[in-house]
């Protein structure tokens, strides 16, 4: 029997196509919406898609699953799950340094720019100037040294920002001026212009960023999760964003996603 390989994700017909030029012979099936996945999960041997995006629900009813290929660096939310007993499960680690890395850089910039202001007056034909502040000179602490921070450093490195990390892996990583263990992490967060969560979640890294580490941010300081939405207490953040304690945030990743409309 043919092996059907059922790949969930909106680019979905991209990647059927690809594989079956490159590698002929399975039965791919492209499904770009959850209604189509779970019809074809019965007689899948093999499920590709994003690991937030495979739920228990779903691989629960692929009966015949053999392998989940994670088009995710984190597959946390599949490490637990009892419908993976007896799955092979791989990710896509280290492929996703320079597409990470700029976003970074995008929401360093959105932030420290004010470009949501731009945005407004420019939908509100309002003539407003306030001042640009650059990038350079500030210091950026990156949580989570791993192959996107060597990329995300590199180009911080470029814009003329100083780099310190947070790290109980590596003691050292070229152009991180400073690493911390985590067990100072508000002190690492304490003396930076930027903090960017790229650490993997797990049990030990569930809210790492909270209450006494966003308390221990300067005042003019950003926040940035590009990691997990469980690597922050979005409660603590909300409530410094409210307060004005912090200067802003931009968050790639929630606690619950997708987010209710309101």
């Amino acid at each position: 029997m043919t092996a059907k390989i059922l790949i969930f994700d909106s680019e979905a017909p991209f990647y059927a196509r690809e594989l079956a030029a490159r590698l002929p012979g399975p039965d791919y099936v492209a499904a770009t919406d959850r209604e189509t996945a779970l019809a074809h999960a019965p007689e899948a041997r093999v499920i590709i898609g994003l690991a937030p995006f495979l739920d228990e629900e779903l691989i629960g009813a692929a009966r015949r699953l053999e392998w989940v290929q994670a088009l995710t660096t984190g597959v946390d939310n599949l490490l637990g799950m009892a419908a993976m007993r007896g799955v092979a499960l791989t990710n896509c680690r280290g492929i996703h340094g320079p597409q990470m890395s700029e976003l970074a850089i995008m929401l360093m910039l959105a932030l420290n720019r004010q470009f949501p202001r731009m945005i407004e007056n420019q939908r509100n034909r309002r003539w407003d100037r306030f001042k640009q502040p650059l990038l350079q000179g500030r210091r950026l602490c990156i949580i989570g040294l791993g192959s996107i921070a060597e990329t995300l450093t590199r180009l911080a490195v470029a814009f003329g920002m100083r780099v310190s990390g947070v790290s109980d892996g590596r003691t050292e990583m070229e152009g991180v001026e400073r690493i911390f263990p985590r067990a100072e992490l508000a002190r690492a967060m304490a003396e930076a212009d930027f903090t960017v969560v790229l650490v993997p979640y797990s049990p030990q890294t569930h809210h790492i960023v909270g209450e006494r580490e966003i308390r221990a941010m300067k005042p003019t300081g950003y926040l940035i999760n590009i990691a997990r939405g469980g690597c922050v207490d979005e409660d603590a953040l909300v409530a410094a964003l409210r307060e004005g304690r912090i200067a802003g945030a931009a968050l790639d990743v929630f606690s619950r996603t997708p987010l209710p409309p309101d």
